[in-house]
């Protein structure tokens, strides 16, 4: 909003002639306009950066942190990987200021030029939530600001995040240099002037369009992610690696010998609407089995879980038995009951194909 309106402010007031003859240059005013811009929305990501971890730690503490995947982060881990989430989220932000300086340009006085960045984001936003291929995801800003969840899994999933950064700050630089051109171009003797339209969509759309679509064959080519990214497999493995971690912490909280992943050898089965329809996407019918093994323990132990995944690979399990594993939201420890956690969690498919 505060992009959108830097330039726009000036036609509603009808000021530009004023500037240009204290200024005397288009390209100074540019930049120093959107340098201010800048300096703003810096300064409020800052603030809701700061204010999230104050709150956080004032209603949580100083906490050690279960991962998407299950294992567990130092409080000192957790703060690292919080602030590296941030910063990366700086990247879309960038983004849509840069979009809406080309709205505040290209639109004149018009109102669009401020409505711009939200309309932008809101529109990316919901094309997140459909069931669209990964490289289009990908292809899109906003995609930088939910591929933060790599930074919380063992090894770090960080391929998504750095492709969403890279195509972020990619759709930063060109709309603030068309956002230039058109600025330096302007013909600031006609007071009437309300942007151009013909202008707005050869300068503005078609080369943003022009950018979505090459990004897409880009990634497309770069790693064989065209469908949605949720496979049998990757959920399969995604599951199995949580439980693993989380069965641990609960083995912890009842005091039980210890066992490692390597010991467990957690696996699972996971189908998708009972095996009636493609074993791959989005949805909440998956159910699946996971199956571990205990040292010294002949009989194989099995779970039940019902998965609902998301299309940005987020998932969330439900336990669904036996109740003594994950069928109940406490567990009963020498210390009093705890919250048991198996019963639901949260974990995270890696969309993009990196291997």
């Amino acid at each position: 909003v505060v992009a959108g309106d830097v330039f726009a402010s000036e036609d509603r007031l009808g000021t530009w002639r004023h500037l240009l003859v204290a200024v005397r240059s288009p390209a100074r005013i540019f930049v120093a306009k959107a340098l201010a811009s800048l300096t703003v929305i810096l300064l409020l990501v800052a603030g809701l950066a700061v204010s999230s971890a104050v709150g956080g730690l004032a209603a949580v503490g100083n906490q050690p942190l279960v991962g998407l995947d299950g294992h567990l982060l130092t409080p000192g881990d957790a703060a690292v990987h919080v602030l590296l989430a941030w910063i990366a989220a700086l990247a879309p932000t960038l983004a849509l200021a840069a979009i809406g300086l080309l709205g505040s340009v290209a639109l004149g006085r018009s109102p669009m030029g401020l409505l711009l960045p939200p309309i932008v984001a809101l529109a990316m936003s919901v094309v997140q939530m459909l069931p669209l291929p990964v490289a289009v995801r990908l292809a899109l800003p906003t995609y930088a600001f939910i591929s933060w969840n790599g930074l919380f899994t063992s090894p770090a999933q960080l391929a998504p995040l750095l492709t969403a950064v890279a195509v972020s700050l990619v759709w930063a630089v060109l709309a603030t240099a068309l956002a230039y051109v058109l600025f330096v171009r302007r013909d600031f003797t006609n007071p009437a002037y309300d942007g151009s339209g013909r202008r707005a969509i050869t300068l503005g759309v078609l080369p943003l369009a022009a950018l979505t679509a090459v990004t897409v064959a880009a990634v497309a080519v770069a790693t064989p992610s065209t469908g949605s990214g949720i496979g049998q497999d990757k959920v399969q493995r995604s599951l199995a690696t949580v439980f693993a971690h989380l069965y641990r912490l609960q083995t912890q909280e009842l005091h039980r010998p210890a066992v490692t992943e390597a010991q467990l050898r957690a696996t699972a089965a996971c189908t998708k609407s009972d095996g009636q329809a493609a074993q791959e996407g989005a949805g909440n019918d998956w159910r699946c089995v996971v199956s571990w093994h205990l040292p010294g323990v002949a009989v194989t132990g099995t779970a039940i879980y019902q998965l609902d995944i998301t299309s940005d690979g987020r998932f969330v399990a439900d336990g669904d038995g036996p109740k003594e594993v994950n069928g109940y939201f406490l567990v009963r420890t020498p210390t009093g009951d705890a919250p048991n956690p198996l019963w639901q969690f949260d974990g995270n498919v890696e969309l993009l194909d990196t291997h």
